[in-house]
């Protein structure tokens, strides 16, 4: 047993960024820090402790159900290990199913040389992951455009307008990143960003 627990520390960081909602949540962040044109600000250690606490949030259910229906009974003695893993991985496997695109699980299932299944959930838990870790790159970066648009908006008009004031050398960065600022904080930014990522895995 403690040699199963120490290879599972081991995989604990695998599991946590490829198995969980962190990844889009990190990404989101970082594409948000970029729109603003802060450069380090927050730091990225912050944005990961951020995208922690979010994760932990979102899969409270997931984790509640893998204590409930494996960890607890393993710990009592009424399971095995091998019946805890197999207890433990379904409230991940369903969360990873619904959240990934069909089209993604048919493209690595056949890359993989899985023969067809009538239920996805027969699908191994490394095509599922995999197809999963793809489906989250593709919604992060669906949610980035649209943080970057209204940034992108203030920039063009702040560029307009030092160009036809004839101001070619002011930089329109540094004349927009107040503006941004200003527009981000009074419109609650950051409750919104939460708000809203962690209303897509919802």
């Amino acid at each position: 047993g403690l040699v199963v627990f120490i290879g599972f520390l081991t995989l604990l960081p695998a599991i946590f960024l490829l198995m969980t909602s962190f990844t889009r949540i990190l990404i989101v962040l970082h594409f948000l820090r970029s729109a603003l044109g802060t450069q380090t600000t927050p730091p990225s250690q912050l944005l990961a402790a951020i995208a922690i606490l979010l994760t932990a949030v979102i899969m409270n259910p997931v984790l509640q159900r893998t204590q409930k229906e494996a960890l607890q009974p393993y710990f009592d003695g009424s399971i095995t290990q091998a019946e805890a893993y197999t207890r433990g991985i379904v409230p991940f496997r369903e969360f990873m199913l619904s959240h990934t695109r069909e089209k993604d699980l048919a493209m690595f299932a056949e890359a993989g040389g899985t023969p067809p299944v009538k239920d996805l959930e027969q699908l191994p838990i490394v095509t599922i992951v995999t197809a999963f870790v793809t489906s989250e790159l593709r919604t992060a970066f669906q949610m980035g455009f649209a943080v970057f648009l209204p940034f992108v908006v203030v920039d063009i008009i702040v560029a307009s307008v030092l160009m036809s004031l004839g101001m070619f050398m002011l930089p329109p960065a540094m004349i927009s990143l107040p503006f941004k600022l200003l527009l981000f904080v009074l419109a609650d930014g950051w409750s919104l960003v939460f708000q809203n990522l962690i209303a897509s895995f919802r």
